[in-house]
């Protein structure tokens, strides 16, 4: 079992950065795939970015590429989402997830078993 808690969350003008954070309790995370997610008012729930148990290999949606990076601490049990160059279009709830599961198609929601309470990012144009 795994727990995870978001925060960092905030209002932030676009253009603007913001820098969330995952505490993760119970396990070492250096078992899980972890990821972030987002959903906005009216969507569904969609893939941010990803890396790998080691921290070696990361995946990202194609438009925050460049503008968001996500990094794990091991020893901490923690793991971040840096986010430069914010856009209105980034606004919503983000969730923290840890997978189980080796590394392939960590894009995919339904491999991550644990789940945080998200924290909500919104972007101001």
């Amino acid at each position: 079992q795994v727990q995870l808690v978001e925060s960092g969350g905030g209002l932030v003008q676009a253009g603007g950065s913001l820098k969330l954070s995952c505490a993760a309790s119970g396990r070492t995370l250096s078992n899980y795939v972890m990821g972030w997610f987002r959903q906005a008012p009216g969507k569904e729930r969609e893939f941010v970015a990803a890396v790998s148990r080691s921290g070696t290999m990361t995946s990202y949606l194609d438009s925050v590429k460049g503008r968001f990076t996500i990094s794990k601490d091991n020893a901490k049990y923690m793991v971040y989402l840096q986010m430069n160059s914010l856009k209105p279009e980034d606004t919503a709830v983000y969730y923290c997830a840890a997978s189980p599961l080796l590394w392939g198609a960590p894009m995919k929601a339904l491999r991550y078993d644990y789940w945080g309470q998200g924290t909500q990012v919104t972007v101001s144009s």
